[in-house]
């Protein structure tokens, strides 16, 4: 019998081929904030590679929510070339997503082009920056911008959107007690939190109509005190459900705070010191020698670690539910199947190879090679994300780092 793996599932409207999503990690691959050669080449290649669908990462609905100079920035004149993509995925016989969001205070002048802004003011450390509060007609036209970036998104023909209410950016920054600080009706209560989030989603789902498939990945927990726990992020969840979105992604964390319950391992701080440019981000270089393991603590990584989490969320909620967090092993993949979930989602595993849902399908492998360095997530903060292995020439302080973490992640796993 074919594994529950390699049937079909859907979204909304949307009909996947099989159960396997790439994540939206970020690529990095957006130079200039517009698609590249090397975005394209990538996502196709993982369509080829058997997915059932894959989800270009985190396209901001306007300047303002950029985080990077390699991210995308939703607006017309990428739209043809977003279609050249989303054309290649489908003759490949996958479907496309993409993640659309805003970083909030996660950003700097020189990226966004303004002073950053969030649910409240104050100072971002992590950029460092001053970061000033929205004005309530700013939050409107945020509103906005995400309902545009989905008829953009209908233009350059994505299947999906998957919106990004997770992880310490814009819409998890309202959301959580810790960033948000409001004496309005955007702050206080919970309900008082949810305010925005449920303005974009009202918004989004309107623009999605009935033929476009309506993500959102959200917090479990934010994964530190003061921030959300797992009873107001299941109240989150439960309003998700109740505005209609089609699925959510069960996430973990805050990039700000606490990093690592998001991906897990630890952060190889020689590789991402080593691509640092030394005169841009010289405060960060600096930090991280000093303190960096204090400012980025490990969190042990093992296969499958949201799925205990996750699980209670499923036992809470009817609408569909996607797991993402170390999926690289056959067993847990039908695992997370079995227990309720309609598909999972993955990343590295496919950073790796972009052929591994093929070689599972065919039985030639049962597990990815990835080893959890996290070699591709420190690299991805300055060049385009991509696996150690697949680096020529690899710096020897490099691969030290590289053996060690997956040296340590192997006793764990």
């Amino acid at each position: 019998m074919e594994s529950k793996i390699f049937t079909p599932c859907k979204i909304g409207p949307v009909q996947l081929r099989n159960r396997t999503i790439r994540s939206a990690a970020f690529e990095n691959m957006a130079y200039g904030n517009s698609p590249s050669r090397d975005l394209f080449d990538y996502h196709v290649a993982v369509a080829r590679g058997g997915v059932g669908m894959t989800t270009v990462a985190y396209a901001a609905v306007s300047r303002s929510g950029l985080s990077f100079d390699g991210q995308l920035w939703m607006r017309e004149e990428i739209v043809p070339e977003l279609r050249k993509l989303t054309d290649a995925v489908h003759a490949e016989g996958a479907k496309a997503s993409i993640q659309l969001g805003h970083c909030g205070n996660m950003t700097h002048r020189y990226t966004c082009g303004c002073t950053p802004v969030g649910a409240s003011g104050g100072f971002n450390l992590y950029s460092p920056t001053f970061v000033r509060g929205l004005r309530k007609e700013e939050i409107y036209a945020i509103v906005e911008d995400f309902g545009k970036a989905v008829d953009l998104s209908r233009l350059a023909g994505f299947d999906c959107v998957e919106i990004h209410a997770g992880h310490g950016y814009l819409i998890s920054q309202f959301l959580s007690p810790y960033t948000n600080h409001r004496r309005d009706e955007f702050g206080g209560s919970l309900q008082n939190r949810m305010r925005f989030m449920r303005m974009v989603i009202e918004r989004v789902m309107r623009e999605a109509r009935d033929d476009m498939g309506v993500v959102v990945k959200v917090n479990m927990y934010d994964g530190f005190k003061g921030g959300m726990q797992r009873e107001e992020c299941l109240e989150v969840a439960r309003e998700l459900e109740r505005l209609g979105v089609h699925a959510l992604v069960l996430s973990a964390g805050f990039v700000s705070k606490a990093p690592m319950a998001v991906m897990r391992g630890a952060m190889p701080l020689k590789t991402l010191a080593h691509y640092m440019d030394p005169w841009k981000f010289w405060w960060l270089k600096a930090g991280l020698a000093i303190a960096g393991r204090k400012m980025i603590p490990t969190v042990p990584y093992r296969n499958a670690y949201l799925l205990e989490d996750a699980k209670v969320f499923r036992a809470h909620l009817s609408l569909p539910l996607i797991y993402v967090g170390g999926m690289v092993d056959r067993a847990q993949m039908e695992q997370v199947l079995d227990e309720g979930f309609i598909a999972f989602q993955m990343a590295r595993a496919l950073i790796r190879d972009t052929d591994f849902v093929n070689k599972l399908r065919s039985g030639e492998i049962s597990c990815s090679g990835c080893g959890h360095s996290n070699y591709c997530i420190g690299r991805m903060y300055t060049l385009e994300m991509r696996c150690h292995s697949c680096v020529k020439n690899l710096p020897r302080k490099l691969e030290r780092e590289v053996e060690r973490a997956e040296a340590v992640t192997s006793s764990y796993v």
